[in-house]
This record gives structure tokens, sequence and C-alpha cells, in this order.
């Protein structure tokens, strides 16, 4: 069989192999290449020491106790090229605390998390020719579409308890099944999760967000234990019944909205996600009759717990909320245009799509046949409508040099005070933003204070 690979990368195989050395590629890459996916990074190993890579590539870098070579592809392409290694001790549940060059590549691909992942494809016997080594069994697993453990599950997740989490992640991303015993294994071993960092968590999970069905991986996070260990508050919501017109349960209704969610980025989707986040701790009476006022405004404070948790930028976290405590907003016909934009201020115009997306989601994940009633539909028109209009004082046709002027005054206070009255007017009435009208207004409020006008 042939492989499609990079001419850079056939070219790290050529090199390597005309110095003398084996060279595997590994990982994900091959996973991907059997699969058909585009290939993204890509990773060799070799039993070639650091200092031998380096003399092949003398650009390369070499900054870590782990083997791993960084060669410069271009401007934007790093591949990495391991030397073939064995580990010992994890006490951090993350990384070795010992490190050994390995003897081949058998006891390289040992130390893999999954069998799909520990597939090599390396030089073959006839030169340019490639073939796949698969000494765990990994073709097999992939064609029957299962996340598989290499050897003990529990070993290999007591190792690195990001491999928890790693395993809903790829299984989510390829449509796969976890096998029995590695699901088994994460169920038990879940509590490690609290032992890798909210960063690296926080990774995992926008990488379940940006798949075609991040729905069924919260799901399936919730089935192994891992959700509660991560998002607790999001997991009290199942089984929480809600009002008549709900279909679901607070958490069913959760995942439902996130499935129906428009938006491809990851942390829109989020905030859809826990957008009732809020609901299980302001809940009053039961079953159908159960309220939950004031729900989005506790979600928005455990929605920045939670962003503060997973080490979200500043920037994040504060869209994050800002979804979160205003997601509830009226789509009411009668609303003046003073309560659009007071809604624009509160959301910010930068995040009006993602607010429109995350209801829409929310409709649909309540069990609404259509993304928008007309209500909707016309309130998002309006808030386009609404954004033509004056939002500051800045918009005014007329400014404080007109006021002094006309006023006979000097910069103060005063100046300030007849802008404001001069923009309430206009906030109420858009027609009335004309330059005539508002230098007459002003000429109005110095006659009405006993001043010279022209």
């Amino acid at each position: 069989m042939e492989y499609s690979l990079p001419k850079e990368a056939q070219q790290v195989f050529d090199k390597f192999t005309k110095a003398g050395f084996e060279i595997y590629l590994v990982g994900g890459a091959v996973r991907d290449l059997l699969l058909g996916k585009p290939l993204e990074d890509l990773d060799f190993t070799t039993n070639a020491k650091p200092e031998e890579i380096l003399k092949l590539f003398p650009k390369g870098f070499y900054d870590n106790i782990f083997g791993t070579v960084g060669i410069p592809i271009g401007k934007k392409v790093t591949y990495e090229i391991t030397t073939y290694r064995s580990e010992k001790g994890y006490s951090d549940r993350r990384h070795p605390d010992k490190v050994f060059w390995g003897k081949n590549l058998r006891e390289d691909l040992k130390r893999r998390d999954f069998t799909i992942d520990a597939i090599a494809l390396g030089p073959g016997p006839k030169m340019g020719k490639l073939q796949l080594v698969d000494l765990f069994a990994g073709l097999g697993d992939l064609k029957n579409k299962i996340v598989k453990c290499v050897g003990n599950p529990e070993e290999r997740f007591q190792e690195d308890a990001l491999r928890l989490i790693r395993a809903v992640r790829i299984a989510t991303q390829l449509k796969f099944l976890i096998e029995e015993n590695t699901f088994a294994a994460i169920k038990k071993n879940a509590h490690l999760i609290k032992e890798v960092s909210g960063e690296r968590v926080r990774e995992e999970l926008f990488k379940i967000l940006k798949t075609n069905h991040p729905a069924d991986g919260f799901q399936l996070l919730f089935n192994c234990g891992l959700l509660e260990q991560i998002l607790p508050e999001l997991a009290r919501g199942y089984g929480m019944a809600q009002a008549k017109h709900h279909q679901y349960d607070v958490f069913k209704h959760s995942l439902e909205s996130l499935r129906h969610c428009q938006s491809p980025d990851p942390l829109v989707r989020l905030a859809t996600l826990i957008h009732d986040i809020g609901k299980p701790v302001t809940a009053l009476g039961v079953g159908e009759n159960r309220t939950f006022y004031n729900h989005e405004v506790v979600g928005a404070s455990i929605a920045r717990n939670i962003a503060r948790r997973l080490s979200f930028s500043k920037k994040d976290r504060e869209k994050l909320v800002t979804l979160v405590r205003w997601h509830q907003f009226t789509v009411d016909e009668h609303q003046t245009d003073k309560a659009i934009r007071r809604f624009i201020h509160h959301v910010g115009r930068e995040n009006l799509k993602d607010m429109i997306d995350l209801r829409i989601g929310d409709r649909l994940g309540g069990g609404c046949i259509e993304a928008t009633s007309w209500r909707l539909r016309r309130f998002m028109k309006r808030l386009i409508e609404v954004q033509k209009q004056p939002f500051s004082i800045r918009d005014l046709k007329v400014n404080g040099h007109d006021v002094m002027k006309i006023f006979g005054i000097e910069p103060g206070p005063k100046v300030g005070e007849v802008l404001q009255a001069l923009f309430e007017e206009v906030e109420e009435d858009i027609n009335k933003n004309k330059r005539g009208y508002l230098l007459k207004r002003i000429k109005d409020f110095a006659k009405a204070e006993g001043r010279t006008t022209d």
C-alpha cells in the first residue's frame, strides 16, 4: 500500500536511513493517515540519540530531557523526532520521573497510551517504500473503531492522568467506542484528573467542543465519571426536572443546547453548555413546578469560578461570564430602542452573534422545532437597526464647542450636562439627531437659565 506523506517527511526517512539509523512516524499522524484524515503534527521516533539527530539536522533544537529534537520545516511547521525511550515513575501523574533511552521500537511503543496511536510507519526493505509496524493490534482496533489502552489500562492512566480525558476526546473525534476494560479503568481512576493542571484539562475540553459531536463527548465524560471531577456544577443538573414547557431535565437540556449550537467557536459552545449552570443552586419547589429565579446571575458567578479553575485568559473568562449572565434576555416586540441599546451595552457588540447562537441552541435544546421565533427574528433585525443610531454623546451632531459658544461659558461640568440632556432626547428619537434641531435646543436651555444667546 502506498502512503501519501509530505515530501519533507520522506526526506527525513531518507536521511536517517542513509545514516544507518531506524526511523518511524508514530502517534496520531499514522492513525490519521490510515483514516484518510488531514495530517497535522508529525512525530517520529528513532534509535538515534539527540546529538546524532542534530548532526543530521544542524538547524534542529533540543532543550528537554525527553530526547525530543525539533526540526524546523518551513516557517510554520516543526517535526518532532524523539529517541526511543522507556520511562519510570510518574509521581505527578503526568510526567515520568526518569527517562531511559530505549533499545528498540517495541520498548518505545509499549509506553504509549492507546493501541491506535501505537502503530508505526517506517522505511521497508525496498528503497522508498514504507511499511506499517503494528505490535499491539492497533490496526484491528482502528478497523473496529475502538479506543483501547496499550497493556494494562490502570497503569496507563496512573502514569499520566491526562490520558483519562484524552480517551474521551479521541473517541469523540473519531466516533469510536471505548473498550470495556479501558472504560472501567477510566471510571475507577477518574479522580486522578484533579491532579492535572487546569490548563491541560481545558485544552482537551476545547478539543472535544471543536468536534462535530461535542454533546456526545460530554455525555461520555458524564458516563465515565470524569464530568463530576471536572465540571461538578454541570453534573448536578442531572435528573433535575424543569417547568412544563421544558422537555428535558437541566443536564439533558444543557447537552441538547450544545448539540444545536450553531457557532463553531469552542468558547461559545461551552457558554451554551453551561448557560443554565446556576439552576441547581437557585432551584425552588419540586418537579415541573420548580423555579430558578436569577439563575443567570448565579450562573455567571459559577462560570467565572470555572474559568479560573481551568486557567482561562482574562478575555475568554469575561466573554464566557457575559454570555452566561445575559442569556436570559427578553425579545418582547414592545421593547423600546433604549432597552435594546441597554442589552447591546451589557453584551457588547462583538458578542451579539455569539449570544444569538447561544439562544438558538437554547431554543432547539429545549425541544423547539424552529431555530427562531418571529419575535427573535424581529429582535435580531432591531439589533442591526438600533446600532445605526447614536450610542454615545460623541455621535451627536453638535459638540461641546457649540454649547460653550451659545452659553458663553468656558469648559466645565455644564457642558457635559447639556450634552447629556441632548443625548437622552436623541436616544428616545433618532430623528432628533439633526444639527439644526440640536442647536435650537441648546439655545432653549441657555434661555431657560437666563444666559445670553446669539
